[in-house]
């Protein structure tokens, strides 16, 4: 950025640069943004810019002319990759080249699920499959992959090789290995063969997932009906209902929702097998070891120590079944803390919480959230807000749109999407800002008041407000490694350290304020917040435990069993509440397809985050020299260093698989299993 436009963005908001050092009650310019209904003014002469400023992306058809441009881009990078000499610029140039393909396929990713209109949704989801194509065919181009080989194997250039282009230079190498390169043309093709099939399979799995199930209305008591969705003479059943206070509502629910779809079944069988197949053919010992390498795990054989913490603290809950536990675990911390939602929400309007994390970013690092006006056609939704990040001498840094509030068709889960990856372009000699989206489902603003966040959800915010910062604070050579593309086991572990400023009272007393009068939330209100988030925290941690291994073993060797065997035995090994009898929850375990092999990485990243919070900010949350530490040893990376040394530079020790398991142990109530027994009796 230049030094003109760099003054330009820290003149035109200096009022929100000062704010943060004042005490005021009134809404700062990031918290009216949000706390209002967003008015745009209607300029029929102002130009549709295209969605993300793209102009192509004006029309669905669009899709396909960024498409067109992106692959002729691409042919022109292979042919000058596997023509130039070997050097720092190969690696340049497969960098442009994942770049090209990266900055049409992720924004179309993010469209596909996310924009109103079924046409840009159906052209996006074009987009995803063409490309995706490509890509599988460029991870098995032979010129291509020795082209980076001659460069890796030359010692001379290697050793004049900086070593984030060296890591970078190993990650694309682990491509092509991982899509069988180094076989021979049939069993490459082969290898090319399983990879196509995969990502039908995924899709397939991803969808069904999701359907929800149904069952003839006779089937269940007329005075439950009003419980769920009706379609004719069917009630329709597309969630756990795990919520309602009716114990037969809640086992209906789980029972209709988890009964086994022979189809789906199948499909998941068959994606395993294909998996497995396709990792022992480019030489792992299983999909687990493939998908493992580079990680802070690095094999399989970490869970074990997993699998020994939650037996050693194995508990089983007599007269409890599945659909109990979330439902009953909050009746437990209501009644015990009284920390019903809508006693916060009133502290907790989305203004105020924006205000909260603009407070918190200036103060650890000197970064601003800056509302910006889109410009027509740049959104998909007009209630899509657009902040800019600047940064208090580095200027702008990139930005983040925030789709936040609920709408028809919209997926409810909570989701970061790179749009685009932050580089260093050798071509311009600019630096290319990383662009994000961020997106909630929360409730929109009213007449009489603006959108008030339940504890849940502002610890959400700040959750997915972490992986944004990580993409926008990590200032990378190359996209390939750009922000939160880096290995997953550490992936989680900026939004999972937000999880603990967000119930901070030295962070949430800067915010939380009533939208009407202004007061602050009391502290004793966060104490027990904070002391109710250890009820039934045992079990919800045996609970993770167990997915994460019954991920393991789905993705070792093939067990000669059904999945569903699989789960009885795993559930009755490691967590403490009984299999219902037909029943196949692995068929809605949909982080099967994104997380495959890898849904521990929550619990690793949980426990380094646990670590991180305890030897560096725990004793002063907003320390901006703790806050320049984390930045430059762990968010400025992105995936351009090996994970574990970046939490050895944070912690300066390298911890071992024993600090792991303690500092989930920390984390518990010591006083639960009396609890839980005090409670059933």
């Amino acid at each position: 950025m230049s030094a003109c436009r760099r003054m330009f963005y820290l003149v035109k908001h200096r009022s929100l640069l000062t704010y943060v050092r004042r005490n005021l009650t009134t809404w700062s310019p990031v918290g009216a943004a949000f706390n209002a209904r967003p008015h745009r003014k209607l300029d029929l002469l102002q130009k549709n810019v295209g969605l993300f400023g793209v102009p192509e992306l004006s029309c669905p058809a669009g899709f396909q002319v960024a498409t067109e441009t992106a692959l002729k881009n691409t042919e022109r990078l292979v042919e000058k990759a596997c023509s130039s000499s070997p050097g720092v610029q190969t690696v340049q140039c497969f960098d442009q080249l994942s770049d090209e393909l990266c900055k049409v396929a992720d924004l179309a990713d993010f469209i596909k699920v996310a924009h109103p209109d079924p046409a840009f949704r159906e052209a996006a989801e074009k987009t995803c499959i063409e490309i995706g194509t490509v890509v599988e065919k460029l991870n098995t181009n032979v010129e291509l992959c020795k082209s980076l080989k001659n460069l890796l194997d030359n010692p001379d250039i290697e050793a004049q090789l900086d070593p984030d282009t060296r890591r970078v230079a190993d990650l694309f190498m682990f491509d092509f290995e991982i899509s069988g390169i180094h076989l021979d043309d049939a069993l490459r093709k082969e290898a090319v063969a399983l990879h196509v099939k995969l990502l039908d399979l995924n899709n397939e799995f991803l969808v069904g997932s999701h359907m929800p199930n149904r069952i003839a209305r006779s089937a269940i008591p007329e005075h439950l009906h009003l419980n769920f969705a009706t379609e004719g003479s069917f009630i329709q059943i597309g969630g756990l209902h795990a919520d309602s206070p009716n114990d037969l509502v809640r086992e209906i629910a789980y029972r209709i929702y988890l009964y086994p779809n022979a189809e789906l079944m199948g499909c998941l069988e068959e994606l395993l097998k294909c998996r497995y197949k396709l990792a022992t053919l480019v030489g792992y010992e299983s999909f687990g070891h493939r998908a493992l390498k580079g990680t802070m795990a690095k094999t399989p054989g970490y869970y074990t120590s997993l699998g020994f913490f939650s037996q050693s603290g194995h508990f089983h809950y007599s007269e409890l079944m599945p659909w109990d536990h979330p439902y009953l675990s909050g009746v437990l911390r209501a009644e015990r803390y009284n920390i019903e939602p809508s006693l916060y929400s009133p502290y907790l309007s989305l203004g105020s919480c924006m205000e909260g994390l603009n407070n918190l970013f200036s103060q650890l690092y000197g970064v601003s959230l800056m509302s910006e006006q889109p410009r027509a056609g740049e959104v998909w939704s007009e209630d899509v807000r657009k902040l800019a990040v600047v940064h208090e001498t580095e200027g702008l840094l990139g930005y983040i749109y925030c789709d936040f509030f609920h709408r028809q068709d919209k997926p409810h889960q909570d989701c970061h999407f790179t749009i685009r990856g932050g580089r260093q372009c050798q071509e311009t000699g600019q630096y290319q800002l990383p662009v994000v989206v961020l997106m909630l489902s929360l409730p929109h603003p009213t007449k009489g008041a603006p959108t008030l966040l339940t504890p849940g959800m502002m610890e959400n915010l700040f959750h997915e407000m972490g992986h944004a910062m990580h993409s926008m604070l990590g200032r990378t050579r190359y996209q390939h490694v750009t922000g939160t593309r880096c290995a997953t086991d550490f992936a989680e572990v900026p939004s999972i350290l937000m999880e603990y400023f967000a119930t901070d009272y030295r962070v949430i007393s800067q915010f939380a304020r009533h939208y009407e009068t202004g007061q602050p939330l009391p502290e004793s209100m966060v104490a027990r917040l904070c002391e109710s988030k250890k009820v039934c925290g045992a079990a919800d941690t045996q609970l993770q435990i167990f997915y994460a291994v019954l991920d393991q073993i789905y993705h070792s060797e093939p067990q000669n069993r059904s999945t569903t065997e699989i789960l009885k035995d795993m559930q009755q090994k490691f967590y403490g509440l009984p299999y219902a009898p037909n029943t196949a929850w692995q068929l809605r375990f949909s982080h099967l397809i994104g997380y495959g092999a890898k849904y521990y990485s929550y619990l690793m990243s949980r426990a380094v985050a646990s670590m991180v919070w305890k030897q560096c900010f725990i004793e002063d949350p907003l320390n901006r020299e703790m806050g320049e530490r984390y930045r430059r040893e762990m968010l400025a990376h992105g995936g351009a260093k090996e994970p574990m040394l970046m939490v050895e530079g944070m912690l300066q020790r390298r911890p071992t698989i024993g600090d792991f398991v303690d500092a989930l142990v920390s984390e518990l109530n010591p006083n639960f299993e009396t609890f839980i027994m005090d409670s059933e009796g």
